[in-house]
């Protein structure tokens, strides 16, 4: 699509997949649309499943239509949730753009009739990982829904508190949670699952973000396995498939945590592929009674070897196993406002100049690898981006804990060491006030005796202060106050009115910032005391 195409209308007809409650257009999301220069049409009815009524939305400037046809008919680029049924899919001609989710590699067909018609399409669920594409990255958007939504539902399905509670009636333990996959959709779990209290364990082949787990209060489960794995940059930041050795190392751990297990959430998906089955009947079998299997890959085929897709199963050892592939139109308000202010950021990139001429770059790396059908074309699968994702780094080796023995070793040849310095300093800086003293008049030298003896009392004691504990400026102004004090005290006895005086000032001033120093580092602790 060429820069001078103009696009004037945007529309979002009503989603007539069963069950589905989102909509790809929110009153917010028509205001910003309209100020890149674009008309907003919505089909009568397409917000009220997820909470907008069709006031809202003619409140908001936009056009009501009647009826999906006309609809079609009239708006230039269509923005939807779900991909084009067949009976949509006809609706696409020369002169029309498509954003929506597609799922290219399983679409080939509809693809295809698209391009053929002429239409350009983009793909929502193709947008590349990539740190400039983060505000259109509508995947992660709706797996931030599901993942959090996961923990509730397994809740739901959970006979026990997350938490463990101390009662009169006896104690209750914690759960514990597996999430399997520690992508957006694992981190919305996790963070979910702990502010819970349950105990968290997470898996991701990834082990480079076993630190971004932990950090949450989760408990990175490590394999005893030795293998260079994929960097995430190479795939479009997306985790890619494990050789088999690999995976046999992964099952084994899994076979070993299940009997532990309260909850399981898997997460695990491949783009273009089936989902990789990771939790298999024989774990599930493992598993207590009252468990709960959350799998949050069934559109895909499961993680779970017993998932049925879209339904909840109970199995003969009292596993409930959860397989809705609909979370976040669970959440409907809260996924369509995300979904369409992610939509309206594709539309800013394809608006650069906000006068409603669309600039299908093909050179840009978002809208090009977000482009499934373009020019009477197929154009998936796109090349890799220009710009790689943010590439996986060596995870951190995890110094080994020393012993008492070892630790008290270490303790004594530091205290050799730092006294070894201070005794050198101590040599070295009278040697030089010998010198000194042999050349310089009586009075000279008890002023800087003085100053010498200030600045070595003021430089020890802040240096041995743990930086955690001050500031660099404070640890600046307290040695300054330090040197003040300890001069003006060997002052402050002079014959001199105006001497005593002076250090009498100075000893004032020095110490309001001593003792102000304390009450202001008072108040600033009891911010942080639970009362």
């Amino acid at each position: 699509m060429a820069r001078g195409t103009t696009y004037v209308k945007i529309g979002t007809p009503k989603e007539i997949f069963e069950g589905e409650a989102r909509v790809a257009m929110t009153p917010d999301s028509a205001l910003q649309l309209q100020k890149l220069g674009h008309e907003c049409l919505i089909e009568a009815g397409a917000g009220a499943a997820a909470g907008f009524a069709d006031e809202a939305y003619a409140a908001a400037g936009v056009t009501v239509v009647e009826g999906a046809e006309a609809l079609w008919a009239q708006a230039d680029i269509i923005a939807k949730v779900r991909p084009p049924s067949d009976e949509e899919a006809v609706r696409l001609t020369e002169s029309k753009l498509l954003i929506s989710f597609f799922w290219p590699a399983s679409n080939e067909a509809l693809m295809q009739l698209a391009a053929d018609q002429g239409a350009s399409v983009i793909a929502m669920d193709m947008v590349p990982r990539i740190s400039r594409a983060q505000k259109m990255d509508a995947l992660s958007s709706m797996a931030n829904i599901a993942g959090y939504r996961a923990v509730i539902e397994a809740g739901n399905n959970f006979g026990r508190f997350f938490t463990g509670q101390v009662t009169a009636a006896g104690k209750v333990p914690p759960a514990k949670v597996l999430v399997v996959g520690a992508g957006v959709a694992g981190l919305a779990a996790i963070g979910t699952s702990t502010s819970l209290g349950a105990v968290t364990y997470a898996f991701d082949v990834r082990p480079e973000v076993a630190e971004q787990v932990e950090s949450m209060g989760a408990q990175f489960v490590y394999l005893d396995f030795a293998e260079e794995q994929q960097d995430g940059a190479a795939t479009g930041g997306y985790a890619a498939p494990s050789s088999p050795e690999f995976r046999a190392a992964q099952l084994a751990k899994f076979r070993e945590l299940a009997p532990e297990m309260d909850i399981v959430i898997t997460t695990a998906l491949i783009p273009n592929r089936e989902a990789p089955e990771l939790w298999t009947e024989d774990m599930v079998k493992a598993m207590k009674p009252g468990s709960v299997i959350v799998d949050l890959a069934a559109e895909r085929g499961g993680n779970c070897k017993l998932t049925v897709k879209d339904e909840k199963i109970v199995t003969d050892n009292g596993v409930t196993i959860v397989g809705y592939t609909d979370f976040p139109s669970r959440m409907a308000a809260q996924s369509s406002t995300l979904y369409a202010t992610n939509i309206r950021h594709m539309m800013t990139d394809l608006t650069p100049a906000k006068d409603g001429v669309v600039n299908h770059n093909m050179e840009d790396d978002v809208i090009r690898g977000a482009t499934i059908a373009h020019g009477k074309a197929v154009t998936f699968p796109p090349p890799p981006p220009k710009t790689k994702a943010i590439a996986a780094q060596k995870p951190k080796e995890k110094t080994p804990e020393l012993t008492p023995a070892e630790k008290r070793a270490h303790e004594v040849a530091a205290f050799k060491a730092q006294t070894k310095t201070q005794v050198t300093l101590l040599v070295v800086g009278a040697v030089l006030l010998l010198g000194v003293g042999l050349v310089a008049p009586a009075s000279f030298m008890q002023h800087f005796i003085v100053f010498v003896l200030a600045v070595f009392v003021g430089f020890q004691v802040i240096w041995n202060v743990s930086h955690s504990l001050h500031t660099p400026l404070m640890a600046v102004t307290n040695a300054i106050s330090s040197i003040i004090i300890l001069g003006a005290l060997m002052q402050i006895g002079s014959g001199s009115w105006l001497v005593i005086l002076l250090a009498a000032l100075s000893v004032f001033m020095a110490g309001i910032n001593i003792f102000g120093g304390f009450l202001v580092t008072r108040r600033m602790l009891a911010m942080f005391q639970k009362s």
